[in-house]
């Protein structure tokens, strides 16, 4: 999902039909509101964030449809910039983060992100 992510981020292309292959629900809605909206404020990302999701907990134990996936994601490298002067978007630097996110198994059999929540930098 996040490759995904940050390959539309590179244009704040919220249509692209890449998002829904690994996002459904809550997490697609949060992430095309996003890019729709860096779209309409003249903002692009470029890098690539580094991930390293585990496995939290799933449920059931005897044949899982839901798991929970917790990260320390960095974002350090991937950063958001004007469109309009090519200049970064704000003085903030990325940074470690915490992310949560809940990936169920849908009715066809795919798995998809279907929630997450981003927290500060610095909260791990």
């Amino acid at each position: 999902m996040w490759e995904d992510y940050a390959v539309a981020a590179e244009t704040s292309n919220w249509q692209d039909p890449r998002l829904g292959q690994h996002a459904t629900g809550t997490a697609l809605t949060n992430i095309t509101r996003g890019l729709y909206t860096d779209k309409a404020n003249g903002l692009v990302s470029k890098g690539r964030p580094k991930v390293d999701p585990q496995v939290s907990s799933v449920e059931p134990a005897s044949a899982p449809v839901k798991v929970i996936i917790a990260d320390c994601g960095d974002s350090t490298d991937w950063i958001q910039y004007r469109v309009d002067t090519g200049e970064p978007a704000d003085d903030i630097p990325g940074g470690r983060r915490e992310i949560n996110a809940v990936v169920e198994k849908q009715a066809g059999g795919a798995w998809q992100v279907t929630d997450f929540g981003v927290q500060e930098i610095g909260t791990c």
